[in-house]
């Protein structure tokens, strides 16, 4: 609710508007803490402030990038990190545009590997990599890997571990407290939640490394609105009570999934029976608000799209309005044709179930 608010002043905005600047009055020498639009604005650091409080809860030390996007902030630290001749490991179940990047960072000469989310698979990749890759829950198949195991792993090997924790978020668990270097996050999900806005954003504890991602964010001018930076801290004040529903949702959505013949593969890392529940019950506080599913085809799956009245048919997750897809439509995932990404929102769970039911029997009924 309060974080990087400031103080209580008599007749001042509890979370001031956003600064529309390009640049500032700079008498004599170019000294800040304001120089140039492209370089500071307060208001992206009342929410970068925001998100260090949630990320790294009293830690002083804690220090938090935002920008334009959430393949901002990915590139940002891949990027700022690794040259010519150095090793990234990738998970090869990561979300697909995360993974196009090797293509870029190969021309470069860094050398890439893929390896899975589950089971730890990037541990036998570590040897000589300069950074590992972590996404947990992966998406969209919301794997589950320990980040305490692997980030200790890779440290021992010499290399840095950044987390793409957009699926879990601040509250659902947080990376840097786990070992990692950074967490990385696309602030277009469930930190805003309200499908309005793009936004990314890099947390670490150590001064250098924000450095070095500070100084690719200014040369490359990967930078946030300021409108869109004060409507992401704006929501911030309802994340807990929109993740909290979200999640509790997804878990009653998920459960009732488990009793439909057509329906397999059912995913959620807080299903007692999820393959990744142990490990996520070990180091997430909320299991997210994503469920997966596969339906029998492709076919079977646009109907069932199709059906709904609830749910709007969308890409994106995190937002307060139920939303689903067929991710097999973007190509570049290992998913069966008939796999949906089911995005659940914060309508009343009833209603939610009901929708999701009737249009499953729609599409069996129609299936002739």
């Amino acid at each position: 609710m309060h974080a990087g608010r400031p103080p209580a002043t008599a007749y001042e905005p509890s979370l001031p508007g956003p600064v529309f600047v390009s640049h500032y009055h700079l008498p004599g020498e170019a000294s800040g803490p304001y120089t140039y639009g492209r370089d500071e604005n307060p208001t992206w650091e009342r929410l970068e402030a925001a998100v260090s409080e949630l990320e790294c809860p009293g830690d002083p030390a804690a220090a938090t990038l935002a920008f334009a996007s959430g393949m901002g902030a990915v590139a940002a630290v891949l990027f700022s990190q690794v040259r010519a001749g150095d090793t990234v490991v990738l998970p090869s179940d990561s979300y697909q545009a995360t993974r196009s990047l090797r293509e870029r960072l190969e021309s470069y000469g860094v050398a890439v590997r893929l390896a899975p989310t589950v089971g730890d698979g990037q541990l036998a990749a570590l040897e000589g990599a300069r950074l590992l890759w972590l996404e947990t829950p992966s998406n969209p198949g919301l794997d589950v890997c320990d980040i305490r195991r692997l980030s200790d792993a890779a440290h021992a090997a010499g290399a840095l571990v950044a987390v793409d924790n957009t699926l879990a978020g601040p509250l659902g668990q947080r990376p840097l407290a786990l070992g990692a270097d950074f967490s990385v996050a696309s602030g277009t999900k469930a930190l805003n939640g309200h499908g309005d806005l793009l936004m990314g954003y890099v947390t670490t504890r150590d001064a250098g490394l924000n450095a070095s991602v500070r100084q690719w964010r200014k040369t490359v001018g990967a930078i946030p609105g300021p409108m869109e930076a004060w409507l992401a801290h704006r929501s911030l004040a309802t994340l807990a009570l929109r993740v909290d529903r979200q999640s509790a949702n997804a878990l009653t959505l998920a459960s009732e999934l488990l009793n439909r013949a057509e329906v397999t593969d059912v995913r959620h890392p807080g299903l007692p029976s999820d393959p990744a529940h142990a490990v996520a019950a070990t180091q997430m506080r909320r299991f997210g608000g994503v469920v997966s599913f596969t339906l029998p085809d492709r076919a079977h799956a646009e109907r069932f799209l199709t059906a709904l009245r609830l749910t709007s048919e969308a890409t994106s997750f995190g937002s307060v309005q139920s939303t689903a897809e067929r991710r097999g439509r973007w190509g570049g995932d290992a998913v069966p044709p008939g796999f949906v990404r089911f995005s659940v929102g914060v309508e009343d769970p009833e209603d939610i179930v009901a929708d999701v039911l009737r249009a499953l029997d729609e599409a069996a009924s129609s299936s002739g």
